[in-house]
């Protein structure tokens, strides 16, 4: 089958949903949201914190809000972007409260703002501590009541369409890439369908999955990245892997870890060792309020110095009434295990969060490729640096949704859909044998980006996970090419291509930066945080 839309959105967070609902008020078209599982699904709804804006004057200012940003980000930000964002995000608060989103407020109307990690002031909108999900129900039923959005539900986009479908021959040195829309695994027919578009827009979340402990659904495989990359565009920073210091030590949930969120150490939360001890205070001045980077290497060399598999995360000494008020998602995880946060630790470690790379854009979310824009955390803005700052990724999305909206809006009229688009070759078929090979494969993925380009690095391990995935990638490609596209095998794909990147990228980075930190350059070494 064969559909044309104006606008082909790949994804349904907060940055797809919100760039689908600016273009889709403007009357220029069609949209189609294609969705990889169901519409609720999306990374967003895991986010526990909230969203970054300056909205009390009295205190807080853009000056702070930005050099905040570019202390986090280890000054590798770019300042454009980081203005930018920050500038921009009051506005696009006040949209995302249109759309029917509820941030927390107090008493006298103003909004009841936290305060995280590596943030001077109190300017986190939240909704209790599950703003990820409130904002993805509020965007959900924007989207569903718009006559011009389409939604596409479990449809999978295996590659977007260059010329190279056409029989171009198209590298990296080509000067002028352009994307005509996207191949999509149709879940009804096991179809790949053509989506003919004139713009696209990436909008596919992280890549947490790749590792074997994240705080990201099973769906974050990096497609959009992977995508991007193999049809020859351009990819930055993705070295840069943050990894969150404290999820919920389960064992039995990997896949997602269940997030304890920052605002918690915001709140007054102290990370101890299980015996009660304190550590932070060797590490960092902030103490459990450091930046993400600095926390989460401190438990990771806590653990290794100790033998143990988690620390401790203390809100004993709070009020326990406001802590269950503050945080009813949390107190009833937590009590389903047994544990009552308000008399008991919490047992945490750290796990795989967000990519502050991605899919290099400017500062209209456009890519190196023509007609093809990336948004949300498959793209890299230039934000977030070497480390992103707590928060700063929701609001990141609705600001390039909206500057990619205005740009594409724009140039719509010039564009065209592209009728020589040849259908998806579909030959081949798919066996249960094969399908145990796909399973194993993904977990030997999972235990090399674990075990060698974790938290901690080095060129040893760097160069034993580039040839363990270099043998992977030789099996799986000679796999793909002889059989029937799934979701199963595609997703096993990227999630190699984006543990490629992170590796090599890490290889190339010679120093310890931000979130990427090795032994053989340890230039910001414990020490000298």
């Amino acid at each position: 089958m064969v559909y044309k839309y104006d606008f082909l959105v790949i994804g349904a967070g907060v940055a797809g949903m919100s760039y689908a609902l600016k273009v889709a008020r403007a009357n220029k078209g069609r949209v189609c949201m294609i969705c990889k599982t169901s519409l609720d699904e999306a990374n967003t709804s895991f986010a526990q914190g909230g969203v970054a804006s300056v909205t009390n004057l009295e205190l807080d200012n853009f000056d702070k809000h930005i050099e905040d940003t570019m202390i986090a980000g280890d000054y590798i930000s770019d300042p454009k972007a980081v203005e930018q964002v920050v500038r921009m995000a009051p506005e696009q608060i006040q949209e995302l409260v249109k759309w029917g989103v509820n941030f927390d407020k107090k008493d006298d109307g103003s909004f009841d703002l936290h305060r995280e990690g590596g943030h001077s002031e109190f300017r986190i909108l939240h909704h209790a501590d599950d703003t990820g999900a409130e904002i993805q129900r509020g965007l959900m039923e924007a989207v569903k009541a718009d006559p011009n959005i389409d939604i596409k539900e479990n449809h999978f986009a295996v590659e977007i369409i260059t010329q190279h479908h056409l029989g171009a021959k198209v590298t990296r040195r080509s000067p002028y890439i352009h994307c005509y829309g996207a191949y999509v695994l149709n879940p009804d027919s096991q179809k790949v369908d053509t989506y003919l578009a004139k713009v696209t827009v990436m909008c596919t979340g992280g890549c947490g999955a790749v590792y074997l402990t994240t705080s990201n659904p099973v769906i974050a495989t990096g497609d959009g990245i992977a995508m991007v990359y193999r049809a020859k565009g351009t990819v930055q920073d993705m070295e840069f892997v943050q990894f969150h210091p404290t999820v919920l030590h389960n064992p039995n949930e990997t896949h997602p870890a269940y997030l304890i969120t920052e605002a918690m150490r915001g709140y007054g939360g102290i990370l101890k060792l299980p015996n009660g001890e304190t550590f932070m205070e060797k590490y960092d001045e902030r103490l459990s309020l450091a930046p993400r980077d600095i926390v989460a290497r401190a438990i990771d060399k806590e653990m290794k110095i100790h033998g143990i598999d988690h620390v401790c995360l203390d809100v004993t000494h709070k009020d326990a009434d406001e802590t269950r008020h503050h945080f009813p998602n949390i107190y009833q995880k937590c009590l389903s295990m047994g544990i009552d946060i308000t008399t008991d630790y919490i047992p945490v470690r750290p796990a795989a969060h967000y990519m502050c790379g991605g899919i290099k854009v400017d500062l209209n979310g456009q890519t190196s490729i023509d007609r093809l824009y990336a948004l949300g955390e498959c793209s890299c803005t230039g934000l977030h640096g070497g480390n992103r700052l707590a928060s700063n990724s929701l609001i990141e999305a609705v600001v390039y949704a909206e500057t990619a909206a205005r740009d594409s809006l724009k140039h719509i009229d010039l564009y065209d859909f592209n009728e020589k688009v040849p259908e998806w070759n579909d030959e081949g078929t798919m066996t249960n044998e094969e399908k145990v090979l796909i399973t194993q494969s993904v977990r030997e993925v999972n235990q090399i980006m674990a075990n060698y380009v974790g938290i901690v690095r080095s060129d040893l391990r760097l160069h034993r996970a580039w040839d363990r995935l270099d043998m992977l990638y030789e099996e799986t490609e000679n796999l793909f090419k002889r059989v029937k596209a799934s979701k199963d095998i595609c997703e096993l794909r990227n999630m190699i291509n984006v543990g490629y990147l992170i590796t090599r990228f890490a290889l190339e980075r010679k120093e310890s930066r931000g979130l990427h930190f090795t032994t053989d350059y340890p230039v910001h070494a414990y020490d000298k945080k």
